[in-house]
């Protein structure tokens, strides 16, 4: 296959990157709700204060739609590379007639 390096394919791959690091960081700021891996390094020894604060809910919302974003784009890259040749784009270079590729020449023969 073909690596195909069009601009939306890397447009999109390079919006990919940045979102992935974002999603990240976003759900590293997350607190912990207990009962997980953090309890056994004494994570689960905090008071909880009973209710989600304003910037939690905040974080949650952002969380999601950079999450939904992050799908989205990996979608259309999906989209892109299976349906490239209908969309204009070129996946085969033998579909490309100014392409031109000459013959192996092999050792032994007057090529």
């Amino acid at each position: 296959m073909v690596l195909m390096l069009t601009w939306p394919v890397v447009t999109l791959s390079v919006l990919l990157i940045i979102l992935s690091g974002i999603l990240t960081m976003f759900i590293l700021l997350h607190k912990g709700k207990g009962g997980g891996m953090g309890d056994l390094f004494g994570g689960g020894m905090t008071n909880s204060m009973g209710g989600a604060s304003v910037a939690e809910r905040n974080l949650d919302r952002f969380t999601v739609v950079i999450g939904a974003l992050w799908v989205l784009v990996i979608v259309a890259l999906l989209m892109i590379y299976r349906f490239g040749d209908a969309l204009g784009t070129d996946t085969d270079p033998s579909a490309n007639p100014s392409a031109t590729v000459s013959a192996p020449v092999t050792p032994g023969t007057n090529g």
